[in-house]
Protein backbone atom coordinates (compact mmCIF):
# COMPACT_ATOMS: atom_id res chain seq x y z
CA UNK A 1 0.00 0.00 0.00
CA UNK A 2 1.31 3.35 -0.82
CA UNK A 3 2.14 5.63 1.98
CA UNK A 4 -0.26 8.71 1.72
CA UNK A 5 1.06 12.08 0.90
CA UNK A 6 2.11 14.69 3.34
CA UNK A 7 -0.60 17.67 3.42
CA UNK A 8 0.46 20.67 2.75
CA UNK A 9 1.83 23.11 5.35
CA UNK A 10 -1.31 25.88 5.21
CA UNK A 11 -5.16 24.88 4.51
CA UNK A 12 -5.53 28.60 3.36
CA UNK A 13 -5.14 32.19 3.41
CA UNK A 14 -8.11 34.14 4.25
CA UNK A 15 -8.82 38.14 4.02
CA UNK A 16 -10.70 38.75 6.95
CA UNK A 17 -11.80 42.27 6.63
CA UNK A 18 -13.74 40.81 2.78
CA UNK A 19 -16.69 39.92 4.68
CA UNK A 20 -16.49 43.08 7.70
CA UNK A 21 -15.93 45.72 4.84
CA UNK A 22 -17.58 44.39 1.79
CA UNK A 23 -20.98 42.76 0.99
CA UNK A 24 -19.70 39.66 -1.87
CA UNK A 25 -22.16 38.93 -4.23
CA UNK A 26 -20.74 36.72 -6.37
CA UNK A 27 -17.45 34.43 -5.93
CA UNK A 28 -15.13 32.91 -8.69
CA UNK A 29 -12.23 30.60 -8.65
CA UNK A 30 -9.49 31.71 -10.31
CA UNK A 31 -5.70 30.38 -10.93
CA UNK A 32 -2.62 32.71 -9.96
CA UNK A 33 0.16 32.76 -12.82
CA UNK A 34 3.21 32.61 -9.89
CA UNK A 35 7.27 31.96 -10.03
CA UNK A 36 8.22 29.15 -8.61
CA UNK A 37 9.74 30.85 -5.61
CA UNK A 38 6.44 32.48 -5.53
CA UNK A 39 4.83 29.08 -5.15
CA UNK A 40 7.14 27.76 -2.62
CA UNK A 41 6.23 30.57 -0.73
CA UNK A 42 2.33 30.23 -0.41
CA UNK A 43 3.35 26.55 0.77
CA UNK A 44 4.99 27.61 3.83
CA UNK A 45 2.27 30.18 4.18
CA UNK A 46 3.88 32.84 3.78
CA UNK A 47 1.24 35.53 2.04
CA UNK A 48 -0.60 38.12 2.44
CA UNK A 49 -4.23 39.03 0.78
CA UNK A 50 -6.01 41.60 3.05
CA UNK A 51 -4.67 44.78 1.19
CA UNK A 52 -5.17 43.33 -2.19
CA UNK A 53 -7.75 43.93 -4.81
CA UNK A 54 -8.31 42.71 -8.32
CA UNK A 55 -9.02 44.83 -11.71
CA UNK A 56 -9.97 43.62 -15.57
CA UNK A 57 -7.44 45.36 -18.01
CA UNK A 58 -7.41 44.50 -21.28
CA UNK A 59 -9.23 41.38 -20.98
CA UNK A 60 -7.34 39.75 -18.02
CA UNK A 61 -8.21 39.96 -14.72
CA UNK A 62 -4.91 41.72 -12.73
CA UNK A 63 -4.50 40.86 -8.70
CA UNK A 64 -2.57 43.86 -7.47
CA UNK A 65 -0.86 44.44 -3.84
CA UNK A 66 -1.45 40.46 -2.78
CA UNK A 67 2.16 40.13 -0.78
CA UNK A 68 3.97 37.29 -1.12
CA UNK A 69 7.08 36.94 0.69
CA UNK A 70 10.17 36.23 -0.73
CA UNK A 71 11.29 32.59 -0.66
CA UNK A 72 13.72 32.63 2.22
CA UNK A 73 15.94 29.45 0.39
CA UNK A 74 15.97 31.68 -2.68
CA UNK A 75 18.63 32.72 -5.12
CA UNK A 76 19.48 36.38 -6.38
CA UNK A 77 16.49 35.28 -8.81
CA UNK A 78 14.05 35.83 -6.07
CA UNK A 79 10.78 37.53 -7.06
CA UNK A 80 9.43 40.68 -6.49
CA UNK A 81 6.91 39.78 -3.24
CA UNK A 82 4.11 42.72 -4.24
CA UNK A 83 4.18 42.70 -7.87
CA UNK A 84 0.70 42.83 -10.13
CA UNK A 85 0.09 38.91 -10.92
CA UNK A 86 -2.47 38.04 -13.30
CA UNK A 87 -5.95 35.49 -12.54
CA UNK A 88 -6.77 33.16 -14.76
CA UNK A 89 -10.55 33.08 -15.53
CA UNK A 90 -12.31 32.31 -19.14
CA UNK A 91 -14.11 34.80 -21.16
CA UNK A 92 -17.84 33.92 -20.00
CA UNK A 93 -17.00 34.69 -16.30
CA UNK A 94 -14.60 37.80 -16.93
CA UNK A 95 -17.38 39.52 -19.14
CA UNK A 96 -19.36 38.69 -16.28
CA UNK A 97 -17.12 40.73 -14.01
CA UNK A 98 -16.76 43.08 -16.01
CA UNK A 99 -20.19 43.77 -16.57
CA UNK A 100 -20.68 44.13 -13.10
CA UNK A 101 -18.15 46.59 -12.04
CA UNK A 102 -18.88 48.20 -14.91
CA UNK A 103 -22.46 48.83 -13.49
CA UNK A 104 -21.31 50.84 -11.07
CA UNK A 105 -20.23 50.37 -6.97
CA UNK A 106 -18.59 47.08 -7.30
CA UNK A 107 -15.31 46.05 -6.86
CA UNK A 108 -12.94 42.70 -7.07
CA UNK A 109 -11.67 41.54 -3.94
CA UNK A 110 -9.68 38.33 -3.18
CA UNK A 111 -11.46 36.04 -0.15
CA UNK A 112 -9.08 33.19 0.09
CA UNK A 113 -6.19 31.68 -1.01
CA UNK A 114 -5.50 27.49 -1.11
CA UNK A 115 -4.20 24.58 -2.84
CA UNK A 116 -6.22 22.53 -5.12
CA UNK A 117 -4.89 19.33 -6.72
CA UNK A 118 -1.00 21.03 -5.72
CA UNK A 119 -1.64 24.02 -7.71
CA UNK A 120 -2.46 27.84 -6.29
CA UNK A 121 -6.16 29.21 -6.44
CA UNK A 122 -7.86 32.43 -5.86
CA UNK A 123 -11.52 33.10 -4.48
CA UNK A 124 -12.14 36.32 -6.04
CA UNK A 125 -15.42 38.25 -5.26
CA UNK A 126 -17.34 40.77 -6.56
CA UNK A 127 -18.32 43.19 -3.71
CA UNK A 128 -19.57 46.24 -2.75
CA UNK A 129 -18.53 47.95 0.23
CA UNK A 130 -20.54 48.04 3.69
CA UNK A 131 -21.42 51.36 4.75
CA UNK A 132 -20.80 52.27 8.82
CA UNK A 133 -24.69 51.16 9.69
CA UNK A 134 -24.14 47.80 7.25
CA UNK A 135 -21.13 47.02 9.49
CA UNK A 136 -23.27 47.65 12.75
CA UNK A 137 -26.23 45.52 11.57
CA UNK A 138 -23.71 42.65 11.09
CA UNK A 139 -22.45 43.16 14.10
CA UNK A 140 -25.80 43.11 16.38
CA UNK A 141 -27.11 40.01 14.01
CA UNK A 142 -23.58 38.32 14.86
CA UNK A 143 -24.13 39.01 18.87
CA UNK A 144 -27.92 37.93 18.94
CA UNK A 145 -26.87 34.47 17.52
CA UNK A 146 -24.01 34.15 19.74
CA UNK A 147 -26.38 34.57 22.85
CA UNK A 148 -29.34 32.59 21.48
CA UNK A 149 -26.86 29.78 20.92
CA UNK A 150 -25.44 30.43 24.73
CA UNK A 151 -29.02 30.11 26.18
CA UNK A 152 -30.05 27.04 23.87
CA UNK A 153 -27.25 25.63 25.80
CA UNK A 154 -27.91 26.82 29.04
CA UNK A 155 -31.44 25.14 28.34
CA UNK A 156 -29.76 21.40 27.93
Amino acid sequence: MAAKRKEDRFSEIRNAKASHQYIIHERYEAGIVLTGTEVKSVRMGKAQINEAFARVEKGEVVLYHAHISEYAFGTWANHNPVRPRKLLLNKAEIRRILGAVEAGGRTIIPTRMYLKHGLVKVEIGVCTGKKLHDKRETLKERTEMREADIAMRAKR
